[in-house]
């Protein structure tokens, strides 16, 4: 079982930048590859970006790449996203999700979600 808690929402100007952490509970957080998404009102979720167990293989939406950065730190129990050069767009409640599956975080999500964390980008 893990629990996900993600801090660092927030009110930003656009092209300004945030950054999220997600706090896990339980000694076996790097044994889970981790993803954050993305929920903006009226829309389905989405995909934002994924790391796997050791840190590697940063994936991204195309939306963010280049924006965005995650990363995770083992010792700490923590994922996190940085965000960068916001868009209006960007704004939604932004989910982080745990797996033992890679390709089950980038496609659909993990077993294992956050309440959420709410980010707004005002233009």
């Amino acid at each position: 079982q893990v629990q996900l808690i993600e801090t660092g929402g927030g009110l930003v100007q656009a092209g300004g930048s945030l950054r999220l952490s997600c706090a896990a509970s339980g000694r076996t957080f790097s044994s889970y590859h981790m993803g954050w998404f993305r929920q903006a009102p009226g829309k389905e979720r989405e995909f934002v970006a994924a790391i796997n167990w050791s840190g590697g293989g940063p994936t991204y939406a195309d939306s963010v790449k280049g924006r965005f950065t995650i990363s995770r730190d083992n010792a700490k129990n923590t994922v996190y996203l940085q965000m960068d050069s916001l868009k209006p767009e960007d704004t939604a409640v932004y989910y982080c999700s745990a797996d033992i599956i890679f390709t089950t975080i980038v496609v659909r999500g993990g077993k294992y979600w956050g309440q959420g964390t709410q980010v707004t980008v005002s233009s």
